[in-house]
């Protein structure tokens, strides 16, 4: 047994939703979670600098004595999985291959749609993926600068969130796509929008699900799991404000959230130096 607990990171509390599903699979693990609140958002920033931001979180997670570490972030998993599986010493699981995987696997027509952020779509991760499982399916990318500051905004289910969603599933409807890929951990809050629009011909795969059934199926590779009839526990770092953290990070965990700590960014850089 490894009683260690897991790292999860994010650029704020998209990647809580991640961490749900892992608390529901894995009620037994302890987890960390670190909101890099005070550098968000990733999704528009070069890849290069998202790059330098998730190996500093790494390293630091490391530092913490973590077991694993989980990118619940697409735009890092993007920009930085190969380099923080290469560079750390603990195992390092992000959230794009669990979703190209269901992707291939849902789609009859072989058209799938991406809405992602910029800095995803830029990456071109998911094409690379996607192609390597099938080389027959096509990927339809779309960025979707608007959604993240709506959904994190007042009135996430409200009419301007409806018509942002409308205007960037448009092309993916003009492709004829039977599977859309929700490639940012906000996207599930709405996920009744996007149903919607999109109607139940088309299949949503968000990752979720699938990446907390990795990080299972990698604690059990490694021997690495936690005694199974206890109950985990969960804490918080931020980078920024701990109450703005609080507040909106219950309604992306859905479950209580109690203090929450401050890491500062020369913590997190003097981690990787």
């Amino acid at each position: 047994m490894d009683a260690r607990p897991i790292g999860v990171f994010d650029s704020g509390v998209g990647g809580l939703t991640v961490l749900h599903e892992c608390l529901v699979t894995l009620p037994h693990e302890d987890f960390v979670y670190l909101g890099d609140h005070a550098r968000l958002p990733y999704g528009p920033r070069p890849l290069a600098e998202i790059r330098r931001f998730a190996r500093e979180i790494g390293a630091y997670l490391e530092a913490q004595d973590v077991k694993l570490i989980l990118v619940a972030c697409n735009a890092a998993t993007s920009a930085a999985l190969p380099q923080l599986q290469e560079e750390l010493t603990v195992p390092v699981v992000g959230v794009i291959t669990p979703e190209a995987h269901a992707a291939v696997q849902a789609t009859r027509s072989r058209r799938i749609g991406l809405l992602a952020t910029q800095a995803t779509v830029d990456a071109g991760r998911y094409r690379e993926l996607v192609r390597a499982l099938d080389a027959g399916v096509s990927l339809h990318p779309v960025a979707c600068p608007r959604l993240v500051p709506l959904i994190e905004g007042d009135d996430p289910y409200g009419e301007e969130t409806e018509a942002a969603v409308r205007e960037y599933a448009t092309p993916l409807k003009h492709a004829n796509v039977d599977t859309v890929i929700l490639g940012c951990t906000h996207y599930p809050l709405i996920r009744p929008i996007f149903q919607r629009v999109f109607g139940r011909d088309v299949t949503l795969v968000f990752s979720a699900e699938e990446t907390a059934r990795e990080v299972a199926e990698t604690l059990v590779r490694k021997g690495a799991g936690n005694e199974s009839a206890r109950e985990g526990t969960y804490r918080f770092l931020t980078t920024g404000d701990p109450t703005s953290f609080r507040e909106m990070g219950r309604r992306f965990l859905q479950l209580p959230i109690g203090e929450v700590e401050v890491v500062s960014i020369a913590q997190l850089e003097a981690a990787a130096a």
